[in-house]
């Protein structure tokens, strides 16, 4: 097959999965920047106490997602192997391992005072915070729920149903989110904690949907899901959590990469965090497509792992890399241009605007070596590889970008250019960070792939 016509091959065959999965991490995404733009209006505070408090509940949903979303490489290749009742089995022992992991991730909302220390946060921002995360702790079960249940219609290849349910929720977000930060009827004007106590109705109402669906849709009746609730099975908790551990933990550190960049930048004060929360939420908006395309891609990997096609598997990874870049860094140049009049979408407040500009500054190289890092790591999962992309994530997230971010920013060597000192420094480095990764992870599934061909000649892709 030629080059061309396998690229073409694989966008074909990527596209179906990939635009619903697009469609519905946009919508999820979509809850964060409502969120941030109704902030925002309520005031800088308001806006403060949402990025320190986001920080916190992304920083502990998405290690405990990673954990859970082991179920997706699991029931893939069961799936491609048409071992459908065992694949069905593993939702719900995922289901219990997401129930599980609720019980520590709610007790760390709920007493948060080392993530205000960590931001040194103000007593009113504080008092703000407090009240979010309460509100999100009643959201944090229900939501790794419907992880278990968007892991496993990704690995079926069913993610328009995912797709719909997170739409109506964003549907049911919006009003609901005005309503609780500006008050209205009988409701006060909460600011910043209104954000989550919105989000927390939509999730349980969410996973009552789910629920529903997986009793009276017949397209998992061959999974055997809704006849009755399995037992935990320490056999397939335990596989969960081998494969899970090291997935989230590559999960958390990217994500706490960046997160964690908020606390930092908060001790500069409310408006250059403001800044960044504009920032982070604009590149995790972008970063949405090239993780639609690494889920699409991992799907079709794991699957065709399970069906015996070594090759088809092998090529499917790489191109799915190769198609995913090239899209990131025609939006990242896209954004680049016209981040300026992007900017003034959130924000009326100039000073926000100047202090979200020159950050985006980096936009370009960011979002392509983000693409480049998440692919090649979902698609290393599509294999059950994870621990070596946790050591990569290690060394060049935390190493490279956190910690030599904290080192320029606040000039710890007194070396810092004076253009770099601040939010400046911190992106800069993550920038650095990101591309480290893009290296390591690409490099070692080109590796792992050659490893496997040399000793599997029929594994060669036809």
């Amino acid at each position: 097959m030629s080059r061309a016509r396998g690229l073409a091959d694989t966008a074909r065959r990527i596209a179906p999965l990939a635009w619903p999965v697009f469609v519905g991490q946009v919508a999820v995404l979509a809850f964060a920047t409502v969120d941030t733009m109704m902030a925002a209006r309520a005031g800088g505070t308001d806006l403060a106490a949402l990025a320190i408090g986001g920080a916190a509940y992304i920083t502990v949903f998405v290690g405990l997602m990673g954990v859970v979303l082991a179920i997706s490489p699991i029931a893939g290749q069961l799936y491609g192997a048409q071992h459908f009742e065992a694949c069905g089995a593993q939702l719900h022992q995922a289901m219990w391992l997401a129930l599980a992991l609720s019980v520590p991730g709610c007790l760390v909302l709920l007493f948060p005072q080392p993530f205000l220390d960590l931001a040194r946060a103000q007593p009113e921002v504080a008092v703000k915070v407090r009240g979010h995360l309460a509100a999100l702790a009643v959201a944090l079960p229900p939501a790794l729920l419907f992880t278990a249940f968007r892991g496993f219609n990704t690995a079926v290849s069913r993610p328009k149903i995912v797709m719909l349910l997170q739409l109506c929720a964003l549907a049911l977000k919006v009003p609901l989110t005005a309503l609780f930060v500006f008050g209205g009827g009988p409701i006060t004007a909460m600011g910043a904690p209104g954000c989550g106590t919105a989000t927390a109705v939509c999730m349980l109402l969410q996973f009552g949907a789910v629920w529903l669906i997986l009793k009276r849709d017949p397209f998992y009746a061959r999974f055997h899901i809704g006849e009755r609730i399995s037992p935990p099975h320490r056999g397939s908790i335990a596989a969960l959590i081998r494969l899970g551990i090291p997935m989230g933990g590559s999960i958390m550190i990217e994500v706490t990469g960046f997160t964690f960049m908020a606390f930092f930048i908060s001790r500069l004060g409310a408006t250059p965090v403001a800044g960044h929360q504009i920032a982070v939420n604009l590149v995790s908006l972008m970063f949405m497509m090239p993780l639609a395309i690494a889920n699409a891609s991992s799907t079709l990997v794991a699957q065709r792992i399970g069906a015996g096609d070594p090759g088809d598997a092998h090529r499917i990874g790489w191109n799915g890399l190769e198609i995913g870049v090239a899209i990131s860094a025609v939006m990242g140049g896209f954004v680049y241009v016209f981040r300026e009049a992007i900017l003034g979408l959130y924000t009326r407040e100039p000073v926000i605007v100047a202090a979200a500009m020159p950050l985006l500054a980096w936009v370009a190289v960011f979002h392509i070596a983000d693409a480049a890092q998440a692919i090649a790591g979902f698609v290393l999962r599509a294999y059950r590889i994870a621990v070596v992309p946790l050591v990569i994530y290690a060394l060049a997230i935390w190493g490279v970008g956190l910690a030599g971010g904290y080192v320029v920013a606040f000039n710890v060597t007194g070396l810092t250019p004076p253009a770099l000192l601040g939010a400046v420094g911190m992106w800069s480095t993550a920038t650095a960070g990101l591309v480290v990764a893009a290296v390591g992870m690409c490099g070692f599934l080109a590796w792992m792939i050659r490893s496997q061909r040399s000793v599997n000649p029929s594994a060669r892709s036809r």
